[in-house]
């Protein structure tokens, strides 16, 4: 017995060393990457970028079957690397192709957003996404607006006048490409080709621009063809009777071999149940505990909004310092900072901000993304297939999963402890993802229709806050059916990063350190959960099952 418990310990701890030694050896191997995939990796992402007709990407569809040889040459390329002797880091990125490659022949067969969803042709973006690229499929012609400063310099003005040029154009290829019948798809796209009207309104406001002549004339003639594109769609639009779902079998598919989730559809319809019904116990268990404290009172004034937002911002950052929960670079301040909101009066509050105005914590914890984001600024990843965002929304189940996983995770840390009526804000959030991702599996089996899974979203909401403010049930309505897998990322994202740590965990059992495991995790980059468990476990279980099951699209 004496010597099997030894013989036990000591390859415990001969299995560690080699996990150190491995680890030790990517982050040395970091600042360079296999000669062979980086090249392919280039030629991909050159690929990947369709060829142009009259100034704007050519998506048509005898355009794809003439590119198709030359993705088979590039996927060739990839399956016939020799991997004998690569490191993890390697294999991983290797991954990371094969899912970008599987995610272009996904949308080229199945998804097809330039033919069944007309959102697909919005030119104009006024935000930044809170992830590394816009959520749901985009174009490769984005006008981000965002970046602009007006007045105008004269490079950002030519830049401007140049790509508004262009959306009459656009306009007029998406009414030749739009042949899908993917009936609440399109009709919830015409809210954005419409809202793109106002937007162009809103540019002819701003400083020094209803003076500049030319730059006014494309701004009419983009308006005047882009009102044309929506009378269009509203004639369409009475003739679209068919499904906008992918179906079960699509989905698994598209989440195992694109975003390399390790889950079936069925898998995440009993996971998301599990997690509304965790989440709606938790909130009463909590609400019962509490019942003695007083209830949070909402921020009621722009100025005990600013202090209530301000001390949390300082009350988060101190205590994931404090608590060794993370390493708090100079950057989080900063990258927080523009995101901390102003007061809404209740009537126009959404769900979200609902949450702020009675301590914004939770929703700050969740901006963990802007974190991330400024890493990639100002720290970019030294391996250029992780440098920049994946393609096709391939990050979710780690940008979501882990945003969504901290507000949890920084609870049961004690982020309450002064303030426990906060905890119950936490449950409430967990229930609302999951209740809107649920809504959303049904509707992407075309179990149910669009409408019927916001209803989901909205009564299984804690509180009738989802009932407050529809402009968000809409969006979210909309962007969950147009990217399969996007409205579950933040629970299931959630859950393997939950099951990453517990893998960790039984590997240093009393030397785990929750600062290491998320610095470690920090610096893997914004790649799926399972390929970061791969990394940090040495254990490739996930994708091996997932590649040894895959099958081509038919």
């Amino acid at each position: 017995m004496f010597y099997t418990i030894q013989n036990h310990t000591f390859k415990r701890v001969q299995k560690r060393l080699i996990i150190l030694g491995l680890i030790f050896c990517n982050l040395i191997h970091a600042q360079t990457t296999n000669d062979e995939l980086e090249t392919l990796f280039k030629a991909w992402r050159v690929f990947e970028v369709p060829p142009e007709v009259d100034g704007v990407p050519d998506y048509s569809q005898k355009t794809f079957d003439q590119r198709f040889a030359a993705y088979q040459s590039l996927r060739e390329r990839l399956e016939t690397l020799s991997k004998e002797g690569w490191t993890t880091q390697e294999k991983v990125d290797w991954h990371l192709l094969w899912a970008e490659m599987n995610g272009y022949m996904f949308n080229y067969k199945i998804l097809k957003p330039w033919q069944r969803d007309p959102a697909f042709y919005k030119a104009i973006w006024t935000d930044k996404s809170d992830v590394p690229a816009h959520e749901g499929p985009t174009s490769h012609f984005v006008i981000e607006l965002w970046q602009y400063d007006f007045p105008l310099s004269q490079q950002d003005r030519k830049k401007l006048l140049s790509a508004i040029k262009k959306i009459p154009n656009f306009n007029r290829q998406a009414m030749n490409n739009l042949t899908g019948n993917a009936k609440d798809l399109w009709i919830a796209g015409i809210r954005d080709i419409e809202n793109q009207i106002l937007i162009l309104e809103r540019i002819l406001l701003k400083p020094k621009v209803a003076q500049d002549n030319k730059l006014v004339t494309q701004i009419e003639k983009a308006k005047s063809s882009t009102n044309e594109f929506v009378n269009w769609l509203k004639q369409q639009a009475l003739k679209k009777t068919g499904p906008s779902g992918i179906g079960k079998e699509h989905y698994t598919w598209y989440q195992q071999n694109v975003h390399l989730v390790p889950l079936s559809w069925e898998d995440e319809v009993l996971l998301l149940k599990r997690e509304l019904a965790r989440a709606w116990s938790s909130l009463k268990l909590e609400e019962h505990r509490n019942r003695a404290l007083p209830e949070l009172i909402p921020a009621d004034s722009p100025e005990s909004y600013t202090l209530l937002a301000e001390k949390a911002a300082k009350e988060l950052l101190t205590f994931l310092d404090q608590n060794e929960i993370v390493t708090v670079k100079e950057y989080f301040s900063k990258a927080l900072e523009p995101h901390l909101g102003s007061f809404i009066p209740a009537e126009k509050r959404n769900f979200f901000w609902i949450t702020a105005h009675l301590d914004p914590k939770p929703l700050f914890s969740h901006f963990y993304h802007w974190f991330e984001l400024e890493r990639m600024l100002v720290s970019p990843h030294k391996n250029p297939i992780r440098e920049k965002a994946l393609l096709y929304n391939i990050f979710d189940s780690r940008n979501e999963g882990l945003a969504t996983a901290v507000e949890e995770m920084f609870m049961h840390a004690g982020l309450y402890d002064q303030n426990p009526r906060a905890r119950e804000i936490v449950y409430i959030l967990i229930a609302q993802r999951a209740a809107r991702g649920l809504g959303f599996l049904y509707a992407h089996a075309n179990l149910i229709p669009m409408e019927d899974a916001g209803k989901i979203h909205s009564e299984y909401t804690p509180r009738g806050w989802m009932k407050t403010e529809k402009e968000l049930l809409l969006f979210e309505q909309q962007l969950y059916l147009r990217q399969p897998g996007y409205g579950t990322s933040y629970i299931t994202g959630k859950y393997l990063i939950e099951e990453m740590m517990m893998e960790v965990a039984k590997d240093q059992e009393k030397e785990f350190s929750l600062k290491s495991f998320f610095d470690t995790l920090n610096s893997i980059g914004n790649i799926p959960v399972s390929l970061g468990r791969w990394e940090m476990t040495q254990d490739p279980s996930q994708l091996h099952a997932i590649t040894t099951a895959f099958t081509p699209l038919d």
